[in-house]
């Protein structure tokens, strides 16, 4: 981000110069990008936040390292100052205009409280198990987040209830009830993101709830699952394309619901098609769902692909998806190995000369648009 605002910048500058805006538009969008520059994430603010959550480890290795050594009511004092410490003092640095050291003191109270229910249970020797804990961490991290207003603790709060529902959805051993609360979950932080101006939670919650979808298909009926997910998905996509502006200021996901609405669709279409294979060469059911994806994929570029280089990219990887995908279910039993290194090449091959023909169509006329 730092990058594209100093070409805006320079860009800004030219366009002055040159006579094709007056002195107060270049102000107005010089501010105007500056402004966006500083809420947009740095290197340093990037590099703060690993050296957090390293600090953070630390003293609960410490902690834990000495844990018989230290007195308990030392150890339960301990625990609270270093995650009274991290938001205050957090609190204080944001004010005083160091945003990135800020949050990354928050970043260390939430780890250290997360280590303390884990701690505080051994001593207490409370009851419950692993899943638990993380409930009440990611609720104490949303909680904190809300307070603060925290983006980088929504996103916390995210990964952790992302942890529980990996957690939950492959235990094995236990074989515990499916998470469907993880859903009620999900529709919480999303809210939680939009009083946090947290983005990118947005965007990882929508991820979250695909893989949340995937494991239902595979513990529950998969078609039940899978169809209303390619139905959602189209419906998602045709909205944010046909109508950006209003559906971008209601999900707030920078443009970039076209791309989630894609690999929403084609997820659900690999979960059909997946469920449709079998050893028959000819299956119509399998047959019908590569064509639906296919005709999918081609469309997604031809309405949003000159638009998003990110949507290029994901439909080439589905391209590349189906190619394999279809000659796995359909031409596996007729050809040898030389064969399939021969069908390899060839697959490669199209997808290649599509890829550039695709590129060159969208580079050539077109005037300039976002790369999400």
């Amino acid at each position: 981000m730092a990058g594209y605002s100093t070409r805006v910048r320079s860009d800004i500058a030219r366009w002055h110069q040159a006579g094709l805006i007056d002195a107060a538009t270049a102000d107005s969008l010089t501010r105007d990008v500056e402004a966006n520059a500083r809420k947009s994430l740095s290197f340093g603010s990037i590099l703060a936040m690993m050296a957090a959550l390293l600090f953070g480890a630390a003293i609960l290795i410490f902690v834990a390292a000495n844990w018989d050594a230290i007195p308990r009511l030392a150890r339960v004092a301990a625990l609270f100052a270093i995650i009274l410490g991290g938001y205050v003092g957090g609190a204080v640095l944001k004010t005083r205009d160091h945003a990135a050291i800020g949050e990354a003191l928050w970043i260390v109270a939430a780890a250290a409280f997360g280590g303390s229910i884990a701690l505080i249970g051994q001593m207490y020797h409370l009851s419950g198990d692993e899943a638990s804990a993380l409930v009440t961490w990611g609720a104490g991290t949303a909680l904190a987040a809300v307070a603060l207003r925290s983006n980088p603790l929504t996103v916390a709060a995210v990964g952790i209830a992302d942890a529980w529902l990996f957690l939950k959805g492959f235990d094995y051993y236990s074989r515990s009830d499916f998470p469907h609360a993880f859903v009620i979950m999900a529709v919480v932080l999303f809210a939680v993101s939009f009083w946090t101006r947290s983005q990118p939670a947005r965007h990882l919650i929508i991820l979250s709830l695909l893989f949340y979808l995937v494991l239902l298909a595979g513990n529950h009926a998969t078609l039940p699952v899978a169809i209303p997910l390619v139905i959602v998905s189209v419906v998602l996509f045709a909205a944010a394309v046909f109508a950006p502006e209003p559906v971008d200021r209601i999900v707030q996901l920078g443009g970039r619901l076209p791309l989630h609405a894609l690999l929403g669709f084609l997820t659900g279409l690999a979960i059909i098609q997946f469920e449709l294979a079998d050893e028959s060469t000819y299956n119509s059911g399998f047959t019908i769902a590569s064509v639906v994806a296919l005709a999918g994929i081609v469309a997604a570029l031809v309405l949003a692909g000159r638009e998003s280089r990110g949507m290029r990219w994901l439909a080439y990887l589905g391209f590349a998806f189906e190619l394999a995908t279809i000659y796995v279910v359909t031409l596996q039993s007729m050809l040898d190995t030389a064969g399939f290194f021969l069908a390899a090449a060839v697959m490669l091959g199209i997808l290649a000369i599509v890829i550039i023909r695709v590129e060159k169509r969208m580079k050539g006329p077109a005037t300039g648009g976002a790369t999400a």
